[in-house]
């Protein structure tokens, strides 16, 4: 697997952030990669540094949000935006380091997931893509 920075998502994560009034994500703590050759299902990962990481490397929360090239850059813009959006909704409220999973007391059922990421896509009056 080969990965290199991503600055094309950086600029629409920033976007999203804004248009969706997430506050609570710190951007300048996210870091942004396009990987190639992986062999996974995924579309997009997001990577915490875990307590025990920002503990013994004296250093505050982060994410890395990675889209996996072969099959996030075939996805229509619509939907690439979506998978952003569910991308970000696994940074808890408190920026912690942790992630929320697809099935927690907040999102019920992996259906009550998608519906709030559609909430959201829904609720741009301006995509990312779009600008």
């Amino acid at each position: 697997m080969i990965l290199s920075p991503a600055p094309d998502i950086a600029g629409r994560i920033k976007f999203l952030l804004k248009q969706l009034n997430m506050n609570r994500v710190v951007f300048e703590q996210l870091h942004f990669f396009r990987s190639t050759g992986s062999t996974g299902r995924a579309t997009a990962r997001i990577w915490s540094l875990p307590k025990i990481w920002q503990t013994a490397l004296n250093t505050p929360p982060g994410y890395c949000l990675e889209v996996i090239s072969e099959k996030f850059d075939r996805l229509s813009p619509a939907d690439q935006e979506r998978v952003l959006i569910h991308e970000l909704l696994h940074i808890p409220k408190f920026f912690s380091g942790g992630l929320v999973p697809h099935r927690s007391a907040k999102h019920r059922s992996f259906h009550h997931y998608r519906h709030e990421v559609e909430t959201l896509f829904n609720s741009l009056n301006i995509k990312s893509y779009e600008r």
